[in-house]
């Protein structure tokens, strides 16, 4: 699961849209949606990841505790 897949099940599950969420972490709309797209990796800042964990009322480790893509090009090159 990448990153966006995981924000994007945490969204949902919240019963938010991208607009909402973006409302409640002081960001952009269009930054949630690519953040969230499949095939697109956009670099963002670490006080924009902890304004998302916040605006979602979960820790920021809850973010990051399924396993993304990453994870899985570092398992490979081992």
């Amino acid at each position: 699961m990448t990153f966006g897949e995981k924000l994007q099940k945490l969204r949902r599950s919240s019963g938010l849209s991208q607009e909402q969420l973006a409302e409640r972490a002081s960001v952009s709309r269009s930054l949630i949606s690519s953040i969230e797209a499949a095939g697109i990796a956009k670099s963002f800042s670490l006080e924009v990841f902890y304004n998302i964990a916040d605006a979602l009322e979960i820790e920021p480790a809850t973010l990051l505790s399924a396993p993304t893509q990453f994870d899985n090009l570092l398992k490979q090159n081992t």
